[in-house]
């Protein structure tokens, strides 16, 4: 049976609204001490469906780059904004997030009549917004936009890998697994991680 309660949730949102143009929103990246936090937003063709869009922590990377050019030859609007460790350490993730939500959509080169946002209050002016709790696996177009945020940004940490050797962030992508944390107190706190970030601020304090 083929699981279409994403894409028709969003089917649903129209009609009751009766509008045309929906945006979904997700930010990836928040929880990383290194690297940027990434936010997508998208409005998809009114009739495009896949089942396989979903959560992006639930899809292989081979699914996820898969569907990443797929979405944006299937959107009629997209928007990727990039915030670097500086920006999330003065402003906090949180706060990084609901920026990058609002500029992302304001972004748009469709203005979306209903802008669906992941597990956020985002009051824009002159825009309707609707906080989704999970959205990612609720929503289509939230769950879009998933794909994209984190396709976008594990492609910025495979970079990383390249220009910071040992570190291997290709592997954890700036996420605070232990080995992440062994390689820093071997090889230094570099200019890609967050120094408000409890592991990052404790390896300095040494």
């Amino acid at each position: 049976m083929i699981d279409n309660h994403r894409y028709q949730f969003d089917v649903d949102l129209k009609k009751q609204h009766q509008i045309e143009y929906i945006s979904g929103s997700d930010e990836v990246g928040r929880g990383a001490m290194a690297g940027p936090i990434v936010v997508a937003s998208v409005i998809l063709k009114s009739d495009y469906f896949n089942p396989l869009i979903k959560d992006s922590k639930k899809l292989t990377q081979k699914q996820r780059e898969g569907l990443y050019q797929e979405i944006i030859d299937n959107c009629i609007a997209y928007s990727i904004k990039e915030y670097s460790a500086q920006i999330v350490d003065q402003l906090n993730p949180k706060a990084t997030s609901v920026l990058g939500m609002k500029e992302s959509i304001k972004d748009l080169q469709i203005k979306p009549q209903l802008c669906l946002i992941d597990g956020e209050n985002v009051m824009l002016e002159d825009y309707q917004t609707l906080k989704i709790i999970k959205g990612d696996n609720i929503s289509q177009s939230i769950a879009a936009a998933s794909i994209i945020a984190k396709v976008f940004r594990d492609n910025i940490m495979k970079k990383y890998d390249i220009t910071y050797q040992g570190y291997n962030f290709k592997k954890h992508k700036g996420y605070c697994t232990r080995e992440h944390i062994e390689q820093v107190i071997k090889l230094g706190v570099l200019e890609i991680h967050r120094k408000s970030y409890k592991p990052i601020a404790q390896i300095e304090e040494n």
